[in-house]
């Protein structure tokens, strides 16, 4: 087995005259620390030469990273992590209100804190179905995005939520502050997500991606931003912010999507302003509909503060 795992990209213009460490923080959406750590052991290289912390970068110019792989890659290690919430825990499931820079599960490539992780340090006792990297997750959310999600406990409740989830039967609503004023103020986005050509780790709206469905509401128009309600239909991989963008307002922070980064500097945004709300559904033990919040963390609640003052 390789002791590394081998990602080649090419920066997009949203990260043009970023520091690298920055830069692979934001794309891999791993610490700026761990960034670091990759570049000065030697593991990051632009245009074929080695790279420093503090290089910019250009648009167009590629990156190549190797990331270090353990021996068992996807093995969960279990340990608390800081910052994780518990807003609410029964026998079938708990829910969480999950902090940025935590995965949900271990990846390829990904060396950071887990939420699996977290649980099982933290002495929670989870449906053994899934994966077993990822046993009792019935959905996910970026390392990125914060906000509020559920962890099946029970079988029962793994099998019951996870056919909620594919049946769309799962009321996901988030906020996002995105760039300028969306035209309609409020309305849906109906279309395709797929990878992107030029990235495996970016996603596009393409002809023959996977179906879809974004609906958003206008909550407050300011100058230069507005926060929006948005419920998805679908759940696809970074699909707010591929659709966001696709109608050139992206979230705010998100330059992996063409945000301004001169405007995430201004309200102190080192990610996208993303975050899951609000999640609504029927308990699997009790069969009663269930509604869980989370409010936004302190960066993305300076953020809008700063909007709101007109910047």
């Amino acid at each position: 087995m390789s002791d590394a795992d081998e990602r080649s990209l090419e920066v997009p213009e949203g990260l043009a005259g970023e520091r690298v460490d920055a830069g692979l923080a934001r794309m891999f959406g791993i610490s700026r620390s761990k960034a670091a750590e990759l570049v000065q052991g030697g593991r990051v290289q632009l245009d074929g030469a080695g790279a420093a912390k503090s290089d910019r970068l250009l648009p167009g110019a590629r990156l190549d990273v190797s990331f270090p792989v353990e021996s068992d890659p996807l093995e969960v290690v279990a340990e608390q992590v800081e910052g994780v919430g518990i807003i609410h825990d029964d026998d079938d499931l708990v829910v969480v209100d999950k902090p940025v820079g935590v995965a949900v599960h271990p990846s390829m490539g990904w060396t950071g804190p887990t939420l699996v992780g977290h649980l099982r340090g933290a002495g929670y006792r989870i449906a053994t179905s899934g994966a077993p990297e990822r046993q009792g997750i019935v959905q996910r959310l970026d390392v990125g995005t914060s906000g509020v999600m559920v962890v099946a406990k029970s079988e029962r409740a793994y099998a019951l939520l996870k056919q909620a989830f594919r049946d769309r039967e799962v009321d996901k609503t988030y906020h996002a502050l995105v760039q300028g004023h969306p035209d309609p103020l409020s309305g849906t986005v109906d279309a395709p997500i797929g990878r992107s050509g030029s990235a495996d780790w970016r996603f596009a709206v393409r002809d023959d991606g996977k179906h879809a469905v974004t609906h958003y509401q206008t909550l407050e128009a300011h100058r230069y931003a507005s926060l929006l309600e948005i419920n998805l239909e679908t759940g696809r991989t970074h699909q707010i912010r591929v659709h966001m963008a696709a109608l050139r307002h992206p979230c705010v922070g998100d330059l992996t999507y063409g945000a301004d980064p001169m405007l995430a500097r201004r309200v102190g945004l080192e990610r996208q302003w993303l975050h899951a709300v609000r999640l609504g559904f029927t308990h699997p033990g009790s069969g009663e509909h269930v509604e869980y919040e989370s409010h936004p963390p302190a960066d993305l609640a300076h953020a809008l503060e700063v909007v709101r003052d007109g910047g």
